[in-house]
C-alpha cells in the first residue's frame, strides 16, 4: 500500500520481539491426536489459546473481563465495541493481537482483512509488526497451524498471510478509502489508543477525528459488515473515546483498576497493596485519570493554594469542638470511604481541622477512631460527636455499644437530623471558606493518611466525578454543626416592652 523508511526504534523493537519469541521454551511434543485435541480446545477456549500459544505474553492468567470480551467479539461478527480498560490491563495485547489471532485460527477463519489504527503511523506499524512476528516466529503456532508467511511486510504497513488474509496499519487521519484485498473489504477494524494528551486539549480536532472514524474509516467496511472496535482508557472528558461511548447499540465494557468493591479488577495480576502503592506514588488525580477512567481537572472547585496547613490552638481556646463522621452504607472495607473529622472554630471565625480519618475500612475501625480522638482530647474540653441520624441505627449503633463495653464507656453519638440538600451543592458551598483562607489544616497531621486522602478528595472534587467525597462531606457536616453551635452561643438578646399592634 505504501513504502516508507522505518525508524531505528521500530527495527530494534522488531528484532527484540523476535528474540523474545524465539527464547520462549515452547512445548511441541505430542501425537497427531493430541495435537488435534489441543487445537480444538484452543479454538473454543480463549484462555487456553492465550496461555498455550503465547506463554511469553501470558505471564499472568487471563482476567475474566478479557475472556468475556474475546467471547463476545467472536460471537458477534458485526459487533461495534468499546473496550475502555485501565492502563496496564493488556487492552492492546488482547484486542490488537490475541483476539484477532484467535479469530484468524478458527476452523473457518473469522478474519480476512484486518486494519489496525493508532494515533500515529509508527504506532500502528508497531502493532502490525507484533502480529507478523508471532505468525512468522512463534514455533508452536507454526507447528499446530502451519506456516503463515505470505507477501509483504509490516515495515511497508501491510502484509498478506499464506492463506490470503491481509493485515494493514493506518495512522490517525490517514485516508483508508479504497482499501481492498482481492475484492474483499476490511472485516475487522481495531482503533487502538486513538487519544493522546495533545489531541484532547483541542475539542475541534477531537470532533474531526471522531468524524473520520465514523465516516472514512467505518465506510471501508462492506455496508458496515464486520467487527469495529475501539480500545483505550479515558484520559479526558472531551475525547474520541468519550464520544464513542455515547453511541447507541455498542458493546461497552469499562474496566477500572479497582472494581466497585474496591478490589483489583485483574486479581490474577495485581494485588490491592500494589494498586495502593501506585495510588500513593502518583496521587489521586493521576490515578483516577490513568487507572479509573475518571479524568479530573485538578482544582476545579478547591485549589491547591487553598489547602493551608498551620499550627492549631490550645484546645481550650476553641469556641466549640465537633467530631463529625460520614460512614459508608455497608459494614465493609470494600465500599465507600468512612470519614471522621475533628474540627474546632476560633473566636475570630476560623475553622481548624485537628484530626482526620478517611479511608476504606470497617465499621469497627471507624469506631476505634472515635476513641482515638477522645483519648487525644483527654478530657481537656468538651467535644460533641455527630453522625447523620439515619446512619446511627442498628448495625452502627450496635458496633459502638459493643466496642464501648470492651473499653468501659461509650461515645455519646448525637444524630444530625438536618435534611441535607444536594451533596455537591453542600460541599461546593464551603469553597468561599477556603478561598478567604478561613480553613486551616493541622500541620502536625500533614502526613497522616486521613489528611492526605481528604486533600486529594478536595482537589479532585467536581460535578459528576466518581471519586470518593466522604472526607469533604464529613468536613461540611462538622462546619455546619460548628456554625449552628457558635451562632446559638453568640446570638444577641434584647429586652424591652413589647409594642401593641393595632389592626
Amino acid at each position: 500500500m505504501f513504502k516508507r523508511k522505518v525508524s531505528k526504534e521500530l527495527l530494534q523493537a522488531w528484532q527484540d520481539r523476535i528474540k523474545w519469541i524465539q527464547s520462549t521454551d515452547f512445548s511441541l511434543r505430542g501425537s497427531e491426536q493430541t495435537k488435534a485435541t489441543r487445537i480444538a480446545r484452543a479454538r473454543r477456549d480463549y484462555a487456553f489459546f492465550v496461555s498455550h500459544y503465547f506463554p511469553h505474553l501470558a505471564s499472568k492468567q487471563c482476567a475474566q473481563f478479557q475472556i468475556e470480551a474475546a467471547q463476545i467479539i467472536k460471537l458477534n461478527r458485526n459487533i461495534r465495541a468499546l473496550l475502555e480498560w485501565a492502563r496496564g490491563h493488556a487492552k492492546s495485547s488482547h484486542a490488537s493481537l490475541l483476539i484477532p489471532l484467535w479469530l484468524y485460527f478458527q476452523e473457518v477463519p473469522e478474519i480476512h482483512f484486518m486494519v489496525l489504527v493508532s494515533k500515529s503511523q509508527d504506532g500502528a506499524i508497531r502493532l502490525l509488526s507484533d502480529i507478523q512476528a508471532e505468525l512468522q516466529y512463534n514455533e508452536i503456532l507454526i507447528s499446530d497451524f502451519g506456516p503463515q508467511v505470505g507477501e509483504g511486510t509490516w515495515s511497508e504497513g501491510e502484509f498478506i498471510t499464506k492463506s490470503g488474509a491481509m493485515f494493514v496499519a493506518l495512522g490517525r487521519g490517514q485516508s483508508p478509502r479504497g482499501l481492498k484485498n482481492r475484492g474483499k473489504r476490511p472485516d475487522f477494524i481495531v482503533i487502538d489508543d486513538i487519544d493522546d494528551d495533545e489531541l484532547v486539549r483541542n475539542p475541534r480536532r477531537v470532533k474531526e477525528v471522531f468524524e473520520w472514524i465514523l465516516t472514512a474509516l467505518f465506510g471501508t467496511m462492506e455496508g458496515g459488515r464486520g467487527r469495529f472496535i475501539l480500545i483505550g482508557n479515558r484520559i479526558a472528558k472531551d475525547s474520541v473515546l468519550s464520544l464513542f461511548a455515547e453511541l447507541e447499540g455498542i458493546y461497552h465494557r469499562r474496566v477500572n483498576m479497582l472494581n466497585e468493591d474496591g478490589q483489583p479488577s485483574w486479581p490474577e495480576n495485581y494485588t490491592l497493596e500494589e494498586v495502593e502503592a501506585i495510588r500513593q506514588l502518583i496521587g489521586e488525580r493521576r490515578f483516577q485519570k490513568e487507572y479509573m477512567n475518571n479524568p479530573i481537572l485538578e482544582g476545579t472547585i478547591f485549589l491547591e493554594a487553598q489547602i493551608r496547613f498551620g499550627k492549631m490552638l490550645d484546645l481550650k481556646l476553641y469556641k466549640s469542638l465537633v467530631c463529625y463522621t460520614d460512614p459508608s452504607f455497608k459494614d465493609s472495607s470494600k465500599n465507600d470511604c468512612k470519614a471522621t473529622a475533628l474540627l474546632g472554630k476560633t473566636d475570630k471565625g476560623f475553622y481548624h481541622l485537628l484530626k482526620m480519618f478517611c479511608g476504606q475500612y470497617s465499621v469497627t475501625k471507624m469506631v476505634e477512631h472515635h476513641y482515638e480522638i477522645e483519648e487525644w482530647i483527654d478530657g481537656r474540653v468538651p467535644c460533641n460527636y455527630y453522625m447523620e441520624a439515619n446512619f446511627i441505627q442498628d448495625l452502627l449503633l450496635d458496633e459502638f455499644r459493643a466496642y464501648g463495653e470492651i473499653i468501659g464507656h461509650h461515645i455519646p453519638i448525637i444524630g444530625d437530623t438536618r435534611k441535607k440538600p444536594d451533596k455537591f451543592a453542600r460541599i461546593e458551598a464551603m469553597q468561599p471558606i477556603f478561598q478567604r483562607e478561613l480553613f486551616l489544616f493541622n500541620e502536625d497531621e500533614k502526613k497522616s493518611p486521613g489528611m492526605q486522602v481528604l486533600k486529594n478528595q478536595l482537589l479532585n472534587f467536581e460535578k459528576g466525578s466518581i471519586i470518593h467525597d466522604d472526607g469533604p462531606d464529613a468536613v461540611e457536616g462538622g462546619v455546619f454543626i460548628l456554625n449552628r453551635r457558635t451562632r446559638n452561643e453568640s446570638a444577641p438578646y434584647s429586652y424591652g416592652r413589647r409594642e401593641s399592634r393595632r389592626f
